[in-house]
C-alpha cells in the first residue's frame, strides 16, 4: 500500500508543487492538503495520515503549534519545511524539540531548477520516515551480540536482559566516544548526552548530518541543556574531557594525535562527497589513532553511513554500539552496523547514556 501523506503549507502555490512531486511517486498518495496549523491538526486526526510534511509559519496556528498537538494524539511522523537560515535554523530546532524527525530546505527557486533534486530527497525522506513508522510497531526482533543478550519485553522493544551483567566493556579504560547520527539525530543526541554528568571523563566527537548554517545552533540548543559543555568543533580544538565538539555541517571532521592528546582537524573535504559532515571519515581517523581505547556508538539515522568507518575502528579493537530498531526514527545507519556483525550492544534510546556512564 502507498505510504499516505498531508501536505501542509499556507503558500497554495507550494501545496501545489509538492502535491504533483510526490504524485510522481507511485508509493506514495497525497490524501489531503491544509493551509493551516488548525487544519493540519483536523485533518490529521481525522485521516491518520503515514507522514506530514509541515510549514512552520502559518496563520492561526503555526507549525510548531500544529506539531505538538498533533503528536499529543497520534504517533505521525512529521517533516518540517525549514528556511536554511540562522533563524529559520533555530526555528527548526524548536520544531524538532516539538517531535518533529527531520527537516528539508524550503526554496521556491529549487522546485523550478532543481525539481528532480527536490523531488528525490523529499521521496527519500518520506519513503524512509514513513515505511519504518507504519512496520516497526510490528517488528519484534531478538539480537544476539558480543557481549550482550536481550530479550523482548512486553511492547517487543529489544533490551537488555541484565544491565549490571558482565560486559565485555566494563573494564575497557576508554579515552573518547564518538557518536555519529542523521534523521532523527538531534532528538536522540540531546536525550543521550543531557544527562551525562558535568565531570563526564572522556571527550566527545559527535556527527550529525546537518547544514552549516544548523550546526552553530544546534551546539548552542545542545549546551544549554546538557551538564557538558558542546560546542561546534574548529580547526585545533584539542580534546578536552567532559566536553562535546560538534562536526560543522559542510566540513569534514578528523582527529589528530598531538603530544599526550588528541586534536580535532576540520577541513573542506573532497568535492562530491555525499556527507558532509561524514561519520565515516571521523571514525576512520579514530581507528588511527585510538586503536583499542574508543567507544563508537551510531544512533537513528537514514543511509550506511558509519557502518566502514565503525568497521575500521572494530578492527583495531574499539567498543561499537548501535541503537535499536524500535527506538530509532529511521533503522538505516544503525542497522547496517548491526548486519555488519561489529556491535557488542544494541541498546534502547533510554538505555544508551546509562549505559555510556556505566562503562566509563
Amino acid at each position: 500500500m502507498p505510504i499516505k501523506v498531508l501536505v501542509v503549507d499556507d503558500s497554495s502555490f507550494f501545496r501545489r508543487q509538492i502535491t504533483r512531486l510526490l504524485g510522481e511517486d507511485k508509493t506514495l498518495e497525497v490524501i489531503d492538503t491544509a493551509e493551516n496549523g488548525k487544519e493540519a491538526v483536523e485533518k490529521a486526526l481525522r485521516l491518520k495520515p503515514d507522514v506530514i510534511t509541515m510549514d512552520v509559519e502559518m496563520p492561526e496556528m503555526d507549525g510548531i503549534a500544529a506539531t505538538r498537538e498533533i503528536l499529543r494524539h497520534q504517533n505521525i511522523p512529521i517533516l518540517i519545511f525549514s528556511s536554511l537560515s540562522t533563524d529559520g535554523a533555530k526555528v527548526t530546532l524548536n520544531a524538532m524539540d516539538a517531535g518533529a524527525v527531520d527537516f528539508i530546505p524550503k526554496r521556491f527557486e529549487d522546485i523550478s531548477l532543481k525539481k528532480e533534486e527536490v523531488k528525490r530527497i523529499l521521496c527519500d525522506k518520506i519513503h524512509q520516515i514513513g515505511s519504518h513508522n507504519k512496520t516497526r510497531s510490528q517488528k519484534k526482533k531478538k539480537y544476539s551480540t558480543p557481549g550482550d543478550n536481550f530479550v523482548e519485553n512486553k511492547s517487543g522493544v529489544p533490551h537488555r536482559a541484565a544491565l549490571d551483567s558482565a560486559s565485555s566493556s566494563r573494564n575497557r579504560q576508554y579515552k573518547l566516544l564518538a557518536i555519529g547520527t542523521s534523521t532523527g539525530g538531534p532528538l536522540a543526541l540531546q536525550q543521550v548526552l543531557k544527562d551525562l554528568p558535568k565531570n563526564f571523563p572522556l571527550p566527545i566527537v559527535l556527527v550529525q548530518h546537518m547544514p552549516a548554517t544548523f550546526t552553530p545552533a544546534f551546539a548552542d540548543r545542545l549546551n544549554q541543556v546538557c551538564h557538558i559543555s558542546v560546542t561546534e568543533a574548529k580547526d585545533g580544538d584539542r580534546l578536552e574531557p567532559g566536553h562535546a565538539y560538534l562536526a560543522p555541517g559542510g566540513k569534514q571532521m578528523t582527529v589528530k594525535k598531538t603530544g599526550a592528546g588528541f586534536k580535532l582537524n576540520v577541513f573542506d573535504g573532497d568535492q562530491g562527497q555525499t556527507y558532509k559532515p561524514s561519520v565515516d571519515i571521523t571514525f576512520s581517523s579514530i581507528a588511527q589513532v585510538i586503536p583499542q581505547d574508543a567507544l563508537a556508538i551510531v544512533l537513528t539515522g537514514m543511509g550506511a553511513d558509519g557502518c566502514q568507518g565503525a568497521s575500521k575502528m572494530k578492527s583495531s579493537g574499539a567498543s561499537i554500539w548501535a541503537q535499536d530498531e524500535a527506538s530509532s526514527v529511521v533503522w538505516g545507519m544503525p542497522a547496517a552496523v548491526i548486519d555488519a556483525g561489529i556491535t557488542e550492544k544494541v541498546l534502547t534510546l533510554n538505555d544508551i547514556c546509562k549505559q555510556i556512564i556505566r562503562v566509563v
